[in-house]
């Protein structure tokens, strides 16, 4: 007896940096996602003032700020072909430093359209240093630990969203619009510098990569997989929803009767940061429920939210917010990280292909929800994203292997959620 205790004892200090070790590395994964996506969201913050800057209806500015959705919708693509050509540690670095150009460049954006175009650079780099960042995680952290690190990396999603938004609001009110974009400029190249010096060297393994023809046949195998389609149309309803939500709930919180003005309207996305705690739970529910149940339990939360958002309270909205953000984020992380390790070949191309129909439901979602809010008012606009969340939740029925030789392709120790039958 004493003997066990004392072996346990002695493996106290091994089990403490293993770890401690874990804990590091999920940091750092967190904030290269942190560190990717500042730029998607954060200028939100500030699109009351944009369309003011520009003179233009918010539809029209709100689908502006959105194109980055575009370029890395694109980008998403293209790396889906191309990415086991690509050594993942320099195609992180070189997305993330080139990406602080067109980001500086918005400073002195003359007009909508130059804006526009140069959002979609931003889209472009964003989607190269995100996908093939998912491709190495894939890679290199499989199992338990797995789902730990992909949540761990839409957790420094939800920061970059919380964070930057606050940030982007904060510095356009003291210092003015064309400051936050040279800032955000010096955070890219901050991110190349962080992807530089933690991504290991050599991260393509094959020596000779596939031709571009074996990547399309690649591409067009994942497209022939029932649960991976899935997978891509829950990204894409979640991110439609999401952005729907969080790009003209600033119009509502900017009008009477809560009239906002931008540096509180920054403060009021402190909504995201009960996200930060709840999204990386996300991994261990993943492991006891499965894929599929996680999902919809982070949709069923972002659905209860919408009601509140109607409300003419700004304690109501910001509840409804915190529900939304909370749920989509949850769900997101499950989706992500499920793609990336059940799609056993190519997880490269897999994750380009989720991460276009992600994004691309982001586009639509910033058009279409954009369109509901100039004719038809806020409340419309929430239906519409209840009902793309009601889709998503559906589509998440088949988030599973729906026949025995789809899972017999795949080793069950690489399975999602392979301790339980659930997925």
């Amino acid at each position: 007896m004493t003997h066990e205790i004392l072996s346990a004892g002695a493996m106290t200090p091994k089990r403490r940096r293993a770890a401690l070790a874990e804990r590091a590395q999920s940091s750092i994964v967190a904030l290269i996602a942190f560190l990717t996506l500042i730029d998607l969201f954060a200028t939100q913050a500030i699109l009351p003032s944009l369309a003011r800057v520009y003179q233009v209806t918010p539809a029209a500015m709100g689908f502006a700020v959105n194109a980055t959705t575009i370029g890395m919708a694109v980008s998403s693509l293209a790396v889906a072909v191309v990415s086991q050509r690509i050594d993942r540690r320099l195609g992180v670095v070189v997305c993330l430093g080139v990406l602080a150009i067109p980001t500086s460049l918005l400073a002195i954006a003359p007009g909508l359209m130059t804006f526009t175009c140069l959002r979609v650079a931003q889209g472009l780099c964003m989607a190269g240093a995100f996908t093939l960042t998912l491709a190495y995680l894939g890679e290199h952290f499989m199992g338990t630990r797995g789902a730990a690190v992909f949540a761990a990396y839409i957790t420094g999603n939800v920061g970059s969203n919380f964070i930057g938004r606050l940030m982007s609001a904060t510095i356009a009110d003291h210092f003015g619009i064309a400051a936050n974009f040279v800032a955000f400029a010096i955070l890219n190249l901050s991110g190349a510098l962080v992807a530089y010096l933690t991504l290991e060297r050599a991260l393509v393994a094959r020596a000779d990569p596939p031709r571009p023809s074996e990547m399309i046949r690649a591409v067009a195998e994942h497209l022939r997989n029932p649960p991976l389609l899935c997978a891509f149309a829950v990204g894409f309803c979640i991110l439609f929803a999401f952005i729907g939500t969080f790009t003209y709930v600033n119009f509502v919180l900017a009008r009477p009767p809560i009239g906002l003005g931008m540096m509180a309207i920054g403060f009021v996305y402190f909504v995201f940061l009960p996200s930060m705690f709840t999204t990386p739970a996300a991994g261990g529910f993943v492991r006891r429920s499965g894929s599929r149940m996680t999902v919809w339990g982070g949709l069923a939360i972002a659905l209860a939210g919408l009601p509140l958002l109607i409300a003419p309270s700004l304690a109501a909205v910001a509840a409804g917010l915190m529900l939304v953000g909370a749920g989509t984020f949850f769900a997101q992380a499950a989706a992500t990280g499920f793609v990336a390790q059940f799609a056993m070949k190519n997880r490269g191309a897999a994750s380009g292909l989720y991460l276009a129909c992600y994004f691309s439901g982001g586009l639509v979602g910033s058009a279409a929800v954009g369109q509901v809010f100039d004719r038809f008012g806020w409340p419309a606009c929430v239906l519409t994203i209840g009902l793309a969340l009601a889709a998503s939740m559906i589509f998440a029925t088949r988030m599973r292997p729906g026949a025995a030789a789809s899972r017999r392709s795949v080793p069950a120790r690489f399975r999602f959620g392979a301790s339980n039958p659930r997925l």
